[in-house]
């Protein structure tokens, strides 16, 4: 371990001996907005604005001190990031009817945390590199890179465990209630926000089946590559801290997000997952199919379509970051390790 942390110190350490190296960290907060295979029509699905939080190790590569130059324009970053995201198709929209939101009668819906790390590569456009950031007012960066994150989308469909007895009825007049469509004295009631259901655990494309009326896929995976860009502007309060406004846009490999890409389970997918578990297969198929009008569990061109597996999900996140300057001397790093 000593000689690993030797190595370390010794990578920062490269450069003039006694050179002052910095590194700005960053912790930003901000809005997602999700896009994907669910949706009512809304202009930029200003409904599924939901939270998160980026830390971010900043300015890796140290500009070389012979130049003169405060800053690299080319750089480095790192971040560790939370991002959730969600929609509910079953949700009144401010100014619509029921019958203008193109997805309600499905009534899908998602949450989903999304826990991330990634690099990126920068470019900053200072007005004068010479000088310290708070003394140039704004400067102008952009970035691209690559991470690996992991997601789990939930729902929430029960009011309480997961029991059919407990399952939200939607009604065509824009309630959610506990009984059936028509039935005399149904309450009306709201979703209790307890996202309890793991949707990947209830093959809800059934994924990882066989029917030889439709081609079979594979499960999911929970782990996925996601390419984070963006841009924004950059801030120099004082020798110390930075504030930054980004807009960055995160496109993933995976069409899974939300936990919708092809088309609905058939009955028999649904029997081979569940076998002998009358219970579990009608929780599978209330599941996959929440208003029970998406798909009659065979195979059909007008029922059994959910989503558009051609594009992959992605969401944007505009956050605002308060980054502090991190500075040490590399020889005294470098000591510490060499006693």
């Amino acid at each position: 371990m000593k000689r690993l942390l030797l190595s370390i110190a010794i990578v920062l350490s490269i450069g003039e001996a006694n050179a002052q190296k910095s590194l700005d960290l960053g912790f930003g907060t901000g809005l997602t907005n999700y896009f994907g295979d669910l949706g009512n029509g809304e202009f930029m699905q200003s409904s599924s604005t939901r939270p998160g939080v980026e830390v971010t190790l900043r300015n890796i590569i140290s500009p070389k001190e012979v130049s003169g130059m405060k800053y690299s324009a080319f750089n480095v970053e790192a971040r560790l990031s939370w991002h959730r995201i969600g929609y509910d198709e079953s949700k009144s929209l401010s100014g619509l009817d029921v019958s203008e939101m193109r997805n309600y009668n499905r009534g899908l819906g998602f949450r989903n945390d999304i826990f991330g790390v990634s690099t990126h590569v920068s470019y900053t456009y200072y007005p004068n590199r010479h000088k310290p950031l708070y003394k140039q007012g704004l400067a102008l960066f952009v970035y691209g890179g690559v991470g690996i994150y992991h997601s789990n989308p939930k729902a929430d469909l029960f009011r309480g465990k997961i029991d059919i007895n407990n399952r939200y009825y939607f009604w065509n007049d824009g309630t959610t209630r506990d009984a059936p469509e028509g039935t005399v004295g149904a309450n009306v009631i709201e979703k209790d926000g307890d996202y309890e259901t793991s949707l990947k655990d209830w093959h809800t494309e059934g994924q990882g089946s066989s029917d030889e009326t439709k081609a079979s896929k594979d499960m999911y995976k929970n782990w996925n590559i996601g390419i984070p860009v963006g841009f924004g502007f950059r801030y120099g309060v004082n020798k110390a801290i930075t504030l930054s406004l980004e807009v960055g846009y995160y496109k993933f490999l995976t069409d899974y997000l939300d936990d919708v890409s092809d088309a609905y389970a058939t009955y028999k997918e649904i029997e081979q997952q569940f076998p002998n578990d009358p219970i579990k297969q009608e929780l599978a198929k209330y599941i996959s199919d929440p208003t029970g009008k998406g798909t009659d569990g065979y195979v059909d061109a007008y029922t059994s379509i959910r989503g558009n597996p051609g594009i992959t999900d992605s969401y944007s996140f505009i956050s605002m970051e308060i980054a502090y300057k991190i500075n040490w001397k590399p020889e005294k790093i470098t000591a510490l390790f060499t006693r």
